[in-house]
């Protein structure tokens, strides 16, 4: 039996750092059943297209995203999935500690998706909260390219946890 495909982005900045997201992940948003996106949206547009486009969309503010979008996003979101209890929020702060500090702060929860570093994260923290961050489909920062991840929910458990490397984009003449 198939379980809950789940797509996770982050700091996706657009119109800032991309007009748009790339073609494969829209193609992702509309093979997941859920989409989370942990934050530093920018702009609401892209917000509502997503909204619109997801059969499912969680998502949270991020430091970089203004009053609209304060407006209408939780710092915290939390939700069950198939049995998974799912907190996402953008900042956990820095990576020193980081399992300790998520382990204190959401105790109920199973799978933790934040964002800001644009880094990429797959851990299990000392309690057992998985820690995952999907860097940023639109702005690698200094990765060897954007990321999201997707995964699957299936019997009470996330599963096929799988990091995505975008192709680089052509330089700009």
């Amino acid at each position: 039996m198939s379980g809950m495909r789940l797509l996770l982005i982050a700091d996706t900045h657009v119109p800032t750092r991309a007009k748009d997201l790339p073609d494969e992940v829209w193609r992702a948003v509309d093979d997941a059943d859920v989409v989370v996106h942990a934050g530093d949206w920018v702009e609401a547009d892209l917000l509502d297209r997503l909204e619109a486009r997801s059969r499912r969309l969680i998502g949270v503010v991020g430091n970089n995203d203004g009053p609209e979008l304060r407006a209408r996003l939780p710092e915290v979101a939390r939700a069950e999935l198939g049995g998974v209890r799912l907190a996402v929020v953008h900042e956990t702060g820095p990576s020193a500690g980081r399992g300790l500090r998520c382990d204190r702060l959401f105790p109920d929860t199973d799978v933790l998706v934040f964002g800001h570093s644009h880094i990429p994260w797959d851990s299990v923290t000392p309690r057992g909260l998985r820690l995952l961050n999907p860097g940023s489909p639109t702005d690698r920062r200094r990765q060897p390219r954007c990321t999201y991840l997707t995964a699957e929910i299936r019997d009470g458990a996330i599963n096929d946890v799988v990091l995505h490397p975008l192709p680089l984009r052509p330089p700009r003449r």
